[in-house]
Order: C-alpha cells, then sequence, then structure tokens
C-alpha cells in the first residue's frame, strides 16, 4: 500500500486541508453543557527507531504485560510477527505468530478475552494490499507473553472469521472494547466509513457475521485506531489527523463512533502515519508510520495537557 497512490487525484484535497487546519482551528464548536475535552501537545516528542526492521508499521498498541514496550505489526509482504519496542525505540524484537499468516495486517489491539485475568493480543488480516476487497476478515486472537525472553504459543492462536454484510471492504483499524470484548472494524473509504462490530463471545469455529453498527461521520481513510486499556477514549487517525472521542456514560462504542468526533487532533506529517494507541495510563497517545521513501521513521508521543 503506497500513499502516494493511496491519495492520487487528491492532492489539491489534502494541501487545502493543510492549510486550512494551520490558518484556523479543525475542533468542533464546544457545547455549553459539555465538561472540557481532553487536549494533547501539537509537537510530539520523538524517538528513533532503528531502519530495517519495522519499516511496514501499521499497527501499535502498548503492551500490558511488559510495561514501557509497544506492539507494533507490519502489513503484507513482511512476516507474521508482531515486534516488542521499547518506549526509547532501542530495541526492538521481533516474535513470530507461528501458525498465522501475515496475508494484510493492518492493526494490532490488547485488552481482555475469553478467559478472565489473561491480557490477549488481536491482529487484524483486515487489509487489501495487492489484490481486490476482501469479503472476509481475519482477527488472530493470542495471549500476551509475560516474558520478553519467551515465545507466543501456537497451541492458543486462535482464529476469528468474519464476512461484511454489505460487501467487499478494506479495512485498517481494530477496536477492542475492553467492557464488553466486542471487536469493532473501521472500514477505510473515502466517505461512508462503516463501523462494523464482532460482538463477544466471538466464534473461532465458524465465519461470523459483522453488524453494521452505521458510521463515522466527518472521517475519510482510516488507517488505524485505539480505545483506551479504561475503554473511556478513542482514537481513529488518517494520514492527516488523530480524531478522538470520549465516551459518554451510558453510552456504547458504536454509539460514540456514529456521532462527530469530540475534538480533531492535530499531529505532524508523517511519511505514511497508519498507527496510533493511547497511553496505558492516558498520558497522552503514540503514533508510529511506516517509513515510505523516507530515511527512517520515529515514535512520536503527543503529550495529555
Amino acid at each position: 500500500m503506497k500513499l502516494y497512490k493511496r491519495l492520487s487525484g487528491q492532492a489539491g484535497v489534502v494541501l487545502s486541508s493543510i492549510i486550512f487546519c494551520a490558518a484556523f482551528s479543525c475542533d468542533p464548536p464546544p457545547k455549553p453543557d459539555e465538561a472540557p475535552v481532553a487536549d494533547f501537545e501539537t509537537t510530539p516528542q520523538k524517538v528513533a527507531v532503528a531502519p530495517g526492521i519495522i519499516d511496514e508499521a501499521s499497527g501499535i498498541v502498548p503492551s500490558y504485560n511488559l510495561p514501557g514496550n509497544f506492539w507494533v505489526n507490519q502489513d503484507s509482504g513482511q512476516p507474521a510477527s508482531l515486534y516488542l519496542v521499547s518506549a526509547d525505540g532501542k530495541n526492538v524484537k521481533e516474535m513470530k505468530l507461528p501458525g498465522a499468516v501475515n496475508r494484510d495486517w493492518e492493526d494490532v489491539a490488547a485488552g481482555p478475552g475469553p478467559n478472565a485475568g489473561v491480557n490477549y493480543l488481536y491482529i487484524g488480516d483486515i487489509g487489501n494490499n495487492n489484490e481486490p476487497k476482501s469479503q472476509v476478515g481475519v482477527i488472530y486472537r493470542i495471549p500476551e507473553v509475560t516474558d520478553a525472553n519467551a515465545g507466543f504459543d501456537e497451541s492458543k492462536l486462535e482464529k476469528i472469521t468474519f464476512s461484511y454484510p454489505d460487501g467487499a471492504r478494506d479495512a485498517e483499524s481494530l477496536l477492542l472494547d475492553p467492557a464488553t470484548k466486542d471487536i469493532f472494524i473501521i472500514s477505510k473509504e473515502g466517505q461512508n466509513t462503516g463501523i462494523y462490530r464482532l460482538a463477544f463471545p466471538q466464534s473461532t469455529t465458524q465465519t461470523i457475521a459483522a453488524e453494521k453498527v452505521g458510521t463515522v461521520p466527518g472521517v475519510s481513510l482510516a488507517t488505524g485506531g485505539n480505545i483506551s486499556k479504561d475503554g473511556t477514549e478513542i482514537l481513529i487517525r488518517t494520514y492527516l489527523a488523530v480524531y478522538y472521542w470520549k465516551i459518554k456514560e451510558g453510552e456504547s462504542v458504536g454509539q460514540t463512533l456514529t456521532q462527530p468526533s469530540t475534538k480533531q487532533l492535530l499531529v505532524a506529517l508523517e511519511p505514511q502515519g497508519e498507527a496510533v494507541c493511547m497511553d496505558t495510563d492516558r498520558k497522552g497517545f503514540y503514533t508510529i508510520s511506516e517509513r515510505s521513501n523516507a530515511a527512517a521513521v520515529t515514535l512520536n508521543f503527543y503529550k495529555r495537557k
């Protein structure tokens, strides 16, 4: 997947968006009865990531079992592996997922699953690199390792297969609701960005028919997403921005995402930005990019103000 091919014919739109957002606030007007929304720095703290290991970074999530680290996945053409990346960017360790196939891994999520007290990793094989849009997607689920020197247990790898209710879709954003354990897939569309739900418990033996919850207003070409560990905040990113939602009490993830974002966050331009996640303790959020034609990429941290 190449950024310039994806945005072919939209260069004028992209440039206009950058100029407009640089000159004016892109945030929706605040409502008088709402509490102040979260705000984040617009200039990130950057740490270098050595090139040549994770040049096709497509998803990121903090490690819940190994604090101070992140799990990063790469997309099609790369190994069926997750990469454990330290917060300072100095250590990157490849950990293979035996039994899995990387057709086009586009995002990764972390959180609870079928067994109480176990943290799981969810890897979304949901893209369409080098092939037509797919009617069927796959999500791999496996317990997160508790030892950085250990490996993933193939006997515990589960495969969740699903189909879309409204035709073939390309998607790059995978969300896990830690409160319900429902999985959400956000399609990558120029308009009418779809929200698809796989309710818990998800079958690992039959193809699940995903439920279309609705569409995400105001978001085009979604390239990654994340729900905070405590289940109160949602991030969805595009190549140019990050959209933020605060989940209101009594609302579901699906209900929240069918409303305009609480805030649109300005972020630094990246070579091909596709991954975003909230920090475990919600002190800020992180992004990482595919290297594309750049010499290297950085792990970017946007601190909460």
